[in-house]
């Protein structure tokens, strides 16, 4: 009988010891499970934003860019509004902060749309995504200027050490430009613009969530595009054929860029913070030159690719914590509502 009794608290210690290792086991599991969807998000929302370059690129080809730019925000609009809903994240837009959200609206999607979209019209997807991945450079430039903002050493250096890399890759060993002045200067309007939205964003992170900004900006952004696409869209869009077929790049801009990508981007801020999240943004170029090359057939030479890593190189020391918190939380969405 006593035997037995011992018996059976070893069994029991052995059954507890049983379980708590199984519980270890599928916490650690779940453990390991949390980093790899928490970088697999992050990594699929860059993918998304640089494909978005492409997918614009595949869309000019039947449609014009303010049609292109008009379906986009309102087919996005109710995604993201039904996906706040389903998570309880709408908020009460504070009176102050009003003309904020309509000057954000005006900066991006507004200004910068219009000059990125007609800018993509004169160059290639590649040159559009490493002329765009300057905006932190020329934002974490725009909060010295603005804010006062005391910035490192190795911070002015990558700006410098941007710039050049932008220079190496759009231009020719005589000194000519690779690619079209016109293009060109669209795209720096896109910079520009971001670049207001960004000082003007700071203002209004920690109070919204990134995708209910977002949301907002979409629905003031669709009702500033309605005028000029009624204007100068509505007619061409009536009087050409519609072609499902053609029409898919926007429903994918509209989807996956505008929608998909951001909650995916939101919800890696969450687990893996700020400033790691949005080191991987400065990978866009090089994955928009590699699905560029895969879709579209673009060929890059050596100096594109040093261009390139040059610019790279640069943003990343242009980044490393010169800047208080808000400017970096504004960073995170800054020139990624394309």
């Amino acid at each position: 009988m006593r035997w037995s009794k011992d018996a059976d608290k070893i069994f029991s210690t052995v059954a507890i010891q049983g379980f708590l290792i199984l519980n270890s086991r599928r916490d650690f599991r779940n453990a390991l499970k949390k980093p790899a969807v928490t970088y697999g998000a992050v990594i699929l929302a860059m993918i998304f934003w640089s494909v978005s370059f492409i997918w614009f690129k595949m869309a000019n080809q039947s449609f014009r860019p303010i049609t292109i730019v008009f379906f986009r925000l309102v087919i996005s609009i109710p995604l993201l509004t039904l996906w706040l809903w389903t998570s309880k994240s709408f908020v009460k837009i504070k009176k102050q902060d009003r003309k904020l959200f309509i000057i954000l609206a005006l900066f991006e999607p507004f200004f910068y749309f219009l000059g990125e979209s007609f800018g993509l019209t004169y160059v290639s997807a590649t040159v559009g995504s490493v002329l765009i991945s300057t905006i932190p450079v020329i934002a974490t430039l725009g909060a010295w200027i603005v804010f006062r903002e005391r910035l490192k050493i190795i911070n002015y250096a990558g700006i410098i050490i941007s710039f050049f890399g932008v220079l190496v890759f759009i231009m020719n060993r005589d000194g000519s430009l690779t690619f079209d002045t016109k293009g060109l200067l669209l795209m720096i309007l896109a910079v520009f613009s971001a670049v207001g939205y960004n000082l003007t964003l700071s203002r209004l992170v920690g109070s919204y969530s990134p995708v209910y900004i977002v949301n907002v900006q979409n629905i003031i952004g669709a009702i500033l595009f309605l005028p000029l696409f009624l204007v100068s869209d509505l007619k061409h869009l009536v009087s050409s054929p519609f072609i499902l077929k053609d029409f898919i790049p926007v429903v994918e801009l509209a989807l996956f860029a505008s929608c998909g990508a951001f909650i995916l981007f939101a919800y890696s801020v969450k687990n893996m913070g700020i400033s790691r999240a949005n080191i991987f943004s400065n990978c866009i170029p090089v994955f928009t030159a590699l699905f560029s090359f895969i879709l579209l057939g673009e060929k890059l030479t050596l100096q594109n690719m040093a261009g390139m890593a040059i610019v790279i190189a640069g943003l990343f020391m242009s980044q490393i914590n010169g800047h208080r918190e808000k400017i970096d939380d504004a960073l995170t969405l800054t020139g990624k509502t394309a």
